[in-house]
């Protein structure tokens, strides 16, 4: 690729920003233009990101600059649409957000812009065309590509899942579950049935059936841990293990992030990397599918740079390539 791709971020203090800064500052195809932050106008980036310290001599920007390719929206839910109802960016600014705000198929139309739903492994094709991407939530991703293989074939009745995600997953603001004092040595459930995530797991499924999809009984746990998602999805199949199995692998050929485990998987495998592990079980009538990622990136961050490289006709993995944390 001859020109880089020129990129600005909004909202590069917190936990998706960094993650963002960190995998584009050596992406090899990237330059990175501004990283604007309100509250941290004019500091230096290891003045909030202190693991960059003598990485970038960057410092973060009060102002916005139109003379990018591709502008990636870290910031709240809720206010990616603030921002672009504040600013005219440009239409030629390719625009990638990480909130949920243009996810739904209802909400998916800001003015003349449409943002297709970034998850690869089912949109690829529109990605690569796309203007704009309202990236997937982090559990929505883990459930999705936990479960797309069984909506695609139509086996899918009602499903019950349990998932357990890391602090980091609830934002860097400080709350009350996100004190190492309550986190250490506790687990709790939360949005019991109702967490936001749903709608755009039912519209994922929906896609690859062409109909409605069953319930998805979801019970979301805060983990004692700072980083990743581990979901169990269980539902009554009649087909056999090896079946699963080879359809699922079927389902993903050619997905390089996705990985199809015969072997008991765990959160190591995963963190620090975009990829999703997936791992199948079964008793008598029941099936049991395990699926993990970092929420950070590819519940996040990862992905959207895999989107980004999509957008501009680059390899997928390029910038990805990255090392789990496994010991």
């Amino acid at each position: 690729m001859k020109n880089k791709i020129k990129v600005g971020i909004i909202g590069g203090a917190g936990y998706t920003g960094g993650e963002l800064i960190r995998l584009l500052i050596n992406h090899p195809s990237v330059e990175l233009v501004f990283i604007h932050s309100k509250s941290n106008a004019g500091k230096e980036l290891h003045t909030v990101h202190q693991d960059l310290a003598g990485e970038k001599q960057i410092h973060f920007s009060k102002e916005i600059d139109h003379n990018i390719d591709v502008l990636f929206l870290c910031v709240g839910h809720g206010d990616s649409l603030k921002f672009m109802k504040e600013n005219d960016i440009p239409d030629r600014v390719k625009i990638i957000s990480l909130s949920q705000d243009f996810r739904l198929k209802n909400a998916s139309v800001f003015k003349d812009r449409k943002f297709i739903y970034g998850l690869p492994e089912i949109n690829r094709e529109e990605i690569r065309s796309a203007e704009n991407i309202a990236n997937p939530g982090c559990f929505a991703t883990s459930i999705e590509l936990g479960l797309l293989p069984l909506a695609k074939m139509n086996l899918l009745e009602d499903v019950f899942t349990t998932g357990i995600t890391g602090s980091t997953g609830a934002g860097q603001s400080p709350s009350s579950t996100s004190h190492f004092s309550w986190r250490a040595n506790n687990v709790q459930a939360y949005k019991t049935l109702t967490h936001q995530h749903l709608n755009e797991i039912n519209e994922s499924l929906n896609s690859v059936t062409g109909s409605q999809t069953p319930a998805i009984h979801f019970v979301p746990w805060r983990g004692d841990f700072t980083r990743g998602i581990f979901i169990t999805s269980q539902m009554k199949c009649t087909e056999n293990l090896k079946d699963m199995y080879h359809a699922f692998e079927e389902f993903y050929k050619g997905h390089p992030f996705v990985k199809i485990s015969h072997e008991p998987i765990f959160l190591k495998q995963v963190v620090n990397t975009n990829n999703c592990f997936i791992n199948l079980e079964k008793v008598e009538d029941i099936l049991v599918v395990h699926s993990e990622i970092d929420n950070l990136l590819k519940g996040a961050s990862g992905q959207a740079v895999q989107n980004m490289n999509l957008m501009f006709g680059i390899a997928e993995t390029e910038g990805l390539k990255l090392k789990a944390n496994y010991f």
